[in-house]
């Protein structure tokens, strides 16, 4: 009797060890928004480069204040917002405002900028020519195929006198605008993220400074055109709007924002991206 008393004792122990072994489990599951050390994660989706390069350096800042960055990269224009959007990802930083304002009324998408960090000047490579004098008349070249950075790629030609666009062009102007083409240009829109790899055939391209430096070219010492600092097409970080007053969102804005990223872009950089704040 006692051998049968001591027994199941004995099971009823395992089996609750094993039952408050799964509990625990299940609770340290559960939460999304915690990880080790009772952080917040935050999850913020970023182009390589410069943008998460960025992230990385701000990343054991943020751990300080508590909050764990966990960066997704993309490598397109178009998968970051629809991410946001479905909540995949807390925030996104890849993009300028006038393009975000682009997307949100082609996909019919609520999101909202809530800081502006830095200006990648738009600019015209070649591996052909080593001057801008050099272009010949019918020069093929290629250009962002999303409507505002095409825009902004012809609004970068006017303003250096190559094209001459109508006076009511805005900026996702096309080549409908185009009023004066003296060299007889020819415009090839190109997906960003492959504009790099069309240099070896076409006489030039006008390229975003994030893909121009993944594709090993400096912005300062390789450009034959590139846009100034007053240029109005920040970089921003994009959040859905129920999430811009989140306090972890803040202390992200807050810390992108210091005088030590500030100087982090300007030495790292060498002046191919400009602080916006």
């Amino acid at each position: 009797m006692k051998r049968k008393i001591f027994t199941l004792l004995a099971c009823l122990l395992v089996l609750t060890l094993v039952f408050t072994g799964c509990t625990k489990k299940k609770d340290s599951s559960e939460s999304d928004e915690t990880s080790g050390n009772n952080l917040v994660t935050l999850k913020i989706g970023a182009t390589p480069v410069p943008h998460s390069e960025i992230l990385e350096f701000v990343k054991p800042k943020l751990e300080e204040k508590g909050i764990k960055l966990e960066i997704k990269e993309f490598t397109d224009y178009v998968t970051p917002n629809l991410a946001l959007a479905e909540k995949e990802i807390d925030a996104n930083f890849f993009q300028h405002l006038p393009y975000l304002e682009s997307f949100i009324k082609e996909k019919n998408l609520d999101l909202v900028s809530v800081a502006k960090t830095h200006v990648e000047p738009l600019g015209l490579y070649s591996k052909k020519i080593s001057s801008i004098d050099e272009l010949k008349d019918g020069a093929v070249i290629t250009i962002p195929n999303d409507p505002t950075n095409e825009g902004r790629a012809l609004i970068l030609l006017d303003a250096k006198g190559l094209i001459k666009l109508s006076d009511d062009a805005g900026l996702e102007a096309t080549e409908n605008d185009i009023i004066e083409n003296p060299k007889n240009l020819v415009f090839k829109p190109i997906d960003a993220a492959q504009l790099p790899r069309t240099l070896e055939d076409v006489d030039a391209s006008i390229i975003n400074t994030n893909y121009a430096l993944e594709g090993n070219l400096n912005p300062s010492k390789d450009a034959l055109l590139i846009e100034g600092n007053e240029s109005p097409y920040a970089n921003i970080i994009a959040v859905r709007p129920e999430d811009k007053d989140s306090e972890k969102i803040k202390a992200l804005v807050e810390i992108l924002q210091t005088e030590e990223v500030k100087q982090f872009i300007e030495e790292k950089y060498n002046g191919s991206i400009v602080p916006a704040f």
